[in-house]
């Protein structure tokens, strides 16, 4: 399609039954089992193709480890301590409960 301008794409797509509309978003997040992948300042294009949509993304990618709730509560208990700071130990310590207990009553 090299050398179509805008417009006759956009008629070419159109007439495949190709609809594309661009997403004014701030953040797009994906949360998985083991971790969270953030795209900060997104570039978000919605595809939507004979009624199936399909998001193409683009930004600044960065990962966030998930700590489970539970775990953040047992060591805010076990500990006496905030639940910032249970976070914090928990993710210097990768998520080892035991460490950041210790960790946090020394």
């Amino acid at each position: 399609m090299h050398g179509m301008n805008p417009k006759q794409m956009a008629q070419l797509m159109k007439q495949m039954g190709i609809q594309s509309i661009d997403i004014d978003a701030k953040k797009v997040i994906i949360e998985t089992e083991g971790k969270n992948i953030v795209i900060e300042n997104p570039s978000v294009t919605e595809i939507n193709m004979k009624g199936q949509k399909s998001y193409q993304i683009a930004g600044d990618v960065k990962t966030e480890e998930n700590i489970p709730d539970e775990d953040v509560k047992l060591v805010m208990e076990q500990a006496n301590v905030s639940k910032d700071k249970a976070i914090e130990t928990l993710k210097e310590t990768n998520g080892d409960i035991a460490e950041a207990i210790t960790i946090l009553q020394n």
